[in-house]
């Protein structure tokens, strides 16, 4: 039987969580709504020094414990240069490409006040160069941000409080449509942080227990790469990432249902839990897909570049124009979710995962091909 999720709590927290601005290095807020609303669902919450969020749904035991990991930071922009012309000069945060960033509305938050903008070209009126609007490379050396002020030169920049370090936050547009589809700036990963919500919120009306405990873990600088270096517990033996699967030509992610990754640039995710989760898939009628990503890391990478001796998995809803103006579904969205509440309440197959090292028994086995000549 698939899990009823809320559809109406998912897309209205997703419309929340898209209005409040969360570039990598401005997260503040963002974690006080998050914290906030797991407060209301009645789940437990710690922060890191940074702001890192874990929350933990208690199960019937400690050990070997379970986590769910999604990354509340997006992409954006950084000011590095003051320009004599009185537009700014900036930089991306995160990979992303100035094509997209062409003609984005975004906001510039200065040590004293916020200020509107546009990043543009560094040749955007076709009446004053023609062809050339049209020749001009792609490159962040060939776009400005032109702020909504009077800002004839540097020096009036320095006078509004405008300086180099400033963050600069990417208007998500967002719309949701009536026939499912969801366009947006930064669905990546807002998308994944309401459908976990959605998923807990599940849970905890259901009254459901799951045999572990289960940590919701929503970290802030994963698209800088440092993702879950730092908030895993030595109690919790598997992790599960909730991000965006790549729709585009050559790979196959798709907008509905749910596209399990197989690996990423940093390698195979853990066999037996990512066939674990198929399985579940199947039990509960939710419809999948398998994809391998080739340009593509989540928190998951910097969780075992840090150490951590943990299984690994990543669920993913399907995006098309990843790290552009993506979009989305509700089906993928919904389904992601079902089968994250499948899992957290599924049974713990390898108990050997409850000891961080022990002997050989109870080791997992795979299966063996015939033997060579």
């Amino acid at each position: 039987m698939r899990f009823d999720i809320d559809r109406e709590y998912l897309l209205s927290q997703l419309e929340r969580l898209l209005r409040i601005p969360s570039p990598t290095g401005y997260t503040d807020s963002i974690v006080h709504h998050v914290s906030a609303e797991l407060e209301h669902l009645g789940v437990d919450a710690e922060l890191t020094r940074r702001g890192e969020i874990r929350a933990r749904l208690p199960g019937e035991q400690a050990l070997g414990a379970r986590a769910i990991v999604a990354h509340l930071d997006t992409l954006g922009a950084m000011v590095k240069r003051l320009k004599d012309n009185g537009r700014l000069e900036v930089v991306p945060i995160g990979h992303w490409s100035a094509r997209f960033a062409e003609g984005a509305r975004c906001t510039v938050f200065s040590d004293e006040r916020v200020f509107r903008g546009t990043i543009l070209p560094l040749k955007a009126s076709g009446h004053t160069f023609n062809r050339e609007v049209d020749s001009l490379p792609v490159g962040w050396d060939f776009v400005e941000l032109r702020v909504d002020e009077r800002s004839d030169n540097a020096a009036d920049l320095v006078r509004h409080g405008i300086e180099p370090g400033d963050i600069v936050a990417i208007d998500p547009q967002f719309e949701f449509l009536d026939n499912g589809y969801i366009v947006s700036r930064h669905l990546d990963d807002k998308a994944g942080v309401a459908l976990m919500l959605a998923a807990l919120q599940a849970l905890v009306r259901g009254g459901m227990v799951p045999p572990v405990d289960t940590y919701w873990m929503f970290t802030i600088a994963e698209e800088v790469g440092v993702g879950a270096a730092s908030i895993l517990l030595p109690e919790i033996a598997s992790l599960v990432a909730i991000d965006n699967g790549t729709t585009a030509p050559g790979q196959n992610s798709r907008e509905y249902g749910v596209t399990v990754a197989m690996g990423d640039e940093t390698g195979p995710f853990d066999y037996h839990l990512t066939r674990k989760l198929l399985g579940l898939a199947r039990e509960h009628g939710i419809a999948t897909q398998r994809d391998v990503f080739r340009y593509y890391r989540s928190d998951l990478a910097s969780a075992l570049v840090a150490g951590n001796d943990i299984r690994t998995a990543l669920l993913t809803f399907g995006i098309d124009a990843s790290h552009g103006y993506e979009r989305i579904t509700i089906d993928a969205l919904d389904s992601v979710a079902a089968l994250i509440a499948a899992y957290v309440v599924s049974p713990v197959l390898i108990k050997r995962d409850a000891r961080p090292i022990g002997p050989v028994e109870g080791f997992t086995s795979q299966p063996e091909g015939p033997a060579p000549d």
